[in-house]
């Protein structure tokens, strides 16, 4: 089946299960409005972060593939990205945070494709283009950030998250949208705002996912760099943000040290943030980055990683320290007198491999039913199974054809004749299988004859719990797309009519010409029909000053005039200050 976005040496790795997200670029849908409010964010963004962003910002800006004058497009980015090891996708707003991370893990950037409107041009609740691609793409150029971005994305898809991680990514999926959509009634963005703060208050103890999620909010979306009292700006939700990128560095934002005291600081996404964390260079990202990764059930396994995993109620996977993964949804664990795992059982489709492949004839047709295997030493041999030579398991009686009893020291009987072991390529065991097997823990029977051949785990703990299957390949299409869609604006004919005039201004510009007359109608026209919008009265005036058009001083009195308005004041004056430090002092 043939990919439907651009394949090149990057993107062509990603696993199968994330082309779902993937999403085809809308760019004809974007209006000349968008391209004008996409414009004025990057000239202001340019002129201000030059002076107080990190050092790669502008520089990357060139090397990413992301120009002043126009929104990119993802083809374009990808040409020069992949020059760097990067690419590009275009998604949907968000997508869920074990994707987006994997996304990164394959050095893949998630590119939201919606543009925000000029309502919520200085900050949007919403993923953009903006945010996206002229907030992630340009530090991405650096390659101490890179690396620490994609080993972010390696462990980060690991995490694992708790039940209600998932109800909470939809609530503020769907908050973000609705804010965003300039047709959604007040009604319906309270109710959603009511949903995120519900959850937020009633989410218990904080997931792995949860913490790693905050930790990417204070570093790869609003982190700062350098010293504490002057610090640069690295983060894309302020490198994209022109409100929130000059307010995030005033005295009254308080900086902190950044340390892995970050994974507990929670943040809301509506709003600007009262406090930053300052990190003295990229290369400390990753040194807390691995502070983290020791705490995760990934490096520690364990009884509390396979709790974590049941908890979750998604696809995991669990390492024996034999080097055999199993992969699917725990359901059940059972704990010894000593606090260890004693029996793990998964419910429906589950795969076993070895190294992240998975085991030729135990893959989910094998095992549709669900697998549980008792873990840890057998009673009375201080021998563990998994250090066994061939001729110590002659001795024990677990070879081909005996009927044997294994009593583990936690109680789990298991009783069978063996048909077969599973050796790795090191020729150490991974699976013994039975037939006519019984396994018992005290009164409760855990398998019995009639289920079939029964396969036995090898292993004496759990060294590693994680979230996501071991071979990326077992489970096909994992993972599923959010059910609350972006809405496509409903543009009235009104809307249309003003966007065919920004049409005509842009290709003025475009064509460095100009036709004063024009230009003397469509601002009577913005007078009569459009009396609040601003942008394209500034589009114009730059035009007019860069070409000594008389017609400059009408538009600079009717500027004036709407910067009355609070609401504009502030955009405008930027808009205008911009524009007469490179035009012509008269104008």
């Amino acid at each position: 089946m043939e990919a439907h976005f651009e394949l090149n040496e990057v993107t062509e790795k990603l696993p199968k299960h994330l082309h779902k997200f993937i999403v085809k670029q809308p760019y004809d849908e974007y209006t000349p409005q968008n391209q004008a409010v996409w414009r004025y964010v990057m000239r202001m963004n340019v002129d201000y972060l030059s002076k107080v962003a990190h050092g790669s910002y502008r520089d990357g800006l060139k090397k990413t593939g992301i120009f002043v004058d126009e929104i990119p497009r993802m083809e374009g980015m990808n040409r020069i990205l992949k020059e760097i090891g990067w690419a590009a996708v275009s998604v949907d707003g968000f997508i869920p945070p074990n994707a987006f991370m994997e996304f990164q893990a394959y050095n893949v950037l998630v590119i939201a494709s919606e543009m925000r409107t000029i309502n919520h041009i200085e900050y949007t609740p919403a993923p953009d283009i903006i945010h996206e691609a002229a907030g992630h793409a340009p530090i991405i150029a650096n390659p101490e950030y890179a690396e620490y971005l994609r080993r972010f994305g390696e462990i980060g898809s690991k995490a694992i998250s708790s039940s209600k991680d998932y109800d909470m990514y939809e609530a503020i999926r769907l908050l973000s949208i609705l804010k965003e959509d300039p047709n959604s009634s007040q009604e319906e963005i309270d109710n959603a705002q009511a949903e995120v703060e519900y959850l937020q208050n009633n989410m218990g103890e904080l997931s792995e996912m949860a913490m790693i999620r905050n930790l990417h909010w204070w570093t790869v979306e609003y982190g700062l760099i350098g010293d504490l009292e002057n610090p640069k700006i690295y983060g894309a939700g302020l490198l994209s943000s022109i409100g929130e990128s000059k307010n995030c560095l005033r005295p009254e934002v308080k900086k902190i040290p950044y340390s892995l005291d970050a994974a507990y600081q929670n943040f809301d996404i509506t709003s600007e943030q009262p406090q930053l964390f300052v990190t003295p260079d990229f290369a400390y990202l990753s040194l807390v980055l691995e502070e983290f990764a020791n705490t995760m059930a990934l490096r520690n396994g364990g009884l509390s990683g396979v709790k974590k995993l049941i908890d979750s109620k998604g696809l995991g996977t669990i390492e024996l320290s034999t080097g055999i993964q199993i992969s699917g949804n725990f359901s059940k664990v059972i704990e010894d007198q000593k606090g260890r795992v004693a029996y793990v059982q998964t419910t429906g489709p589950t795969a076993l491999a070895n190294r992240d492949k998975e085991l030729i004839g135990h893959g989910v047709n094998n095992h549709p039913n669900g697998f549980g295997s008792p873990i840890g030493k057998l009673r009375g041999i201080n021998l563990p199974i998994e250090d066994m030579a061939p001729r110590d398991l002659d001795a024990y009686g677990i070879y081909e054809g005996k009927t044997v009893t294994l009593e583990f020291e936690s109680g789990v009987v298991v009783e069978g004749k063996v048909i077969t072991g599973t050796r790795d390529l090191r020729g150490r065991i991974l699976l013994i299988s039975f037939e006519e097997c019984t396994v018992r823990y005290k009164d409760e029977l855990l398998f019995t004859p009639d289920m079939g051949v029964y396969d036995m785990a090898i292993g004496k703990e759990v060294i590693s719990a994680y979230a996501g299957s071991a071979d990326v390949r077992s489970f096909g299409d994992v993972g599923k797309v959010s059910k609350n869609k972006s809405h496509k604006i409903v543009y009235s004919d009104r809307e249309r009519a003003l966007y065919k005039l920004y049409a005509e201004v842009r290709e003025m510009r475009q064509n460095q010409s100009h036709n004063e007359p024009r230009i003397g109608e469509i601002l009577t026209i913005l007078k009569n029909d459009y009396p609040k919008d601003w942008l394209l009265a500034l589009e114009m005036y730059e035009l007019a000053g860069k070409n000594d058009l008389e017609i400059a001083v009408d538009l600079r009195t009717y500027l004036t005039k709407l910067k009355s308005d609070e609401k504009y004041t502030k955009l405008i004056d930027n808009g205008l200050r911009l524009i007469e430090e490179s035009t012509p002092a008269e104008v």
